[in-house]
C-alpha cells in the first residue's frame, strides 16, 4: 500500500507541470493499471506492486495525451463509452443536452425516435436510449472511424438493436421527423486556444468550425424544422460565448429557441421546439 501511495505522489509531481488535475490523473491511471475503479483505489487500495505499465501511461500523459485515450474509455451520464484516437472525447458539458431532454419529456409521452447529429462514439444517442427504454434512434457522423466506435459501444451496452448508424452529412437524406434531436457539432473558432492536448490529439474536424466557430450551425439550422416532430425537442450544444451568435442563425431559419445553462451556469445549449399545423 505504501508503494502505491509513493507512486501516486511521484506521478502527481511529474504530471503537475503539464496538467491542472495531476493527482486525479495519477489516480485514474493507477486504477486502470490495477484493473480496479478509482473508488476502490482510494477506499481499499490493494496490497500489490505498482504495475510497470502505470509509468508508461504516466509518460503518455506527460506528453499531453488525454486520459480517455490512455485508458480507452470515458463515462458519460449513465453509460461508459470506449474511445480512442481519432474520436471526440465525451465531455460533461454535453450532459446539458441530456438534462434538458429529461426536463422536456417529464410528464409527457417519452420520445420514441431520437436523432443524434454528429454522433461521434455514440455519446448522446446511447445515453438517451439507455434512459428511454422504448426508444430507437439514428446516429449520423461524417467519420467512419467514429461510427465504428459508436457501433461497438452500442453492442457492448446491449443497445445495438435500437441504434442505427449512418455515414452522412448532418440530416441530409433523412426524411422522417424525430421526437428528440441531439447535436454536438464542431463549434470552436479556427484560431481559438484550447486546453492542453486537445488540438494535438483530438480530431480537428470534430472541433473546429470556421473563423467564428459558426460554420456548421449555418448548415444545420435549415434542417431542424423538417427533422423535428411537432412538440419534440432539439437540443444543440454551443460554446459558452455563442448564445447570441449561434442563436441568431437558428432564429433566421424561423426557429424559436431558449438557452440552457451548464452546471457552471454558462450558456451551453440551444433548445428548439416546433409545432406543425
Amino acid at each position: 500500500m505504501k508503494a502505491l501511495h509513493r507512486a501516486l505522489a511521484d506521478a502527481a509531481r511529474a504530471l503537475a507541470p503539464s496538467s491542472d488535475t495531476a493527482r486525479l490523473d495519477a489516480e485514474l491511471l493507477m486504477a486502470e493499471a490495477l484493473g480496479i475503479d478509482r473508488d476502490r483505489l482510494l477506499l481499499s487500495p490493494p496490497e500489490r506492486p505498482v504495475p510497470p505499465r502505470f509509468w508508461t501511461m504516466v509518460e503518455r500523459r506527460k506528453d499531453g495525451e488525454p486520459i480517455a485515450y490512455i485508458t480507452g474509455r470515458r463515462a458519460f451520464w449513465n453509460v461508459e463509452l470506449h474511445v480512442g484516437p481519432g474520436v471526440l472525447i465525451p465531455r460533461p458539458d454535453s450532459e446539458t443536452l441530456i438534462a434538458a431532454a429529461l426536463e422536456h419529456f417529464e410528464g409527457r409521452e417519452p420520445p420514441r425516435r431520437i436523432l443524434d447529429l454528429g454522433a461521434g462514439p455514440g455519446t448522446l444517442l446511447l445515453a438517451a436510449l439507455d434512459l428511454w427504454g422504448q426508444a430507437t434512434g439514428i446516429g449520423v457522423d461524417a467519420s467512419r472511424h467514429a461510427l465504428s466506435y459508436a457501433a461497438a459501444n452500442a453492442r457492448r451496452l446491449g443497445l445495438d438493436d435500437r441504434a442505427e448508424w449512418r455515414l452522412g452529412d448532418w440530416g441530409g437524406g433523412i426524411e422522417e421527423c424525430f421526437d428528440l434531436i441531439l447535436c454536438n457539432p464542431p463549434y470552436v473558432a479556427t484560431e481559438a486556444a484550447l486546453g492542453p492536448g486537445v488540438a494535438e490529439h483530438e480530431p480537428p474536424e470534430a472541433l473546429f468550425a470556421g473563423p467564428q466557430g459558426l460554420d456548421e450551425y449555418r448548415r444545420i439550422a435549415p434542417q431542424i424544422g423538417r427533422l423535428l416532430c411537432s412538440g419534440g425537442l432539439a437540443a444543440i450544444e454551443i460554446g459558452f460565448d455563442q448564445a447570441d451568435s449561434a442563436g441568431a442563425i437558428f432564429r433566421e431559419a424561423g426557429l424559436a429557441l431558449r438557452v440552457a445553462p451548464d452546471l457552471g451556469n454558462r450558456p451551453r445549449a440551444l433548445l428548439i421546439q416546433v409545432y406543425h399545423n
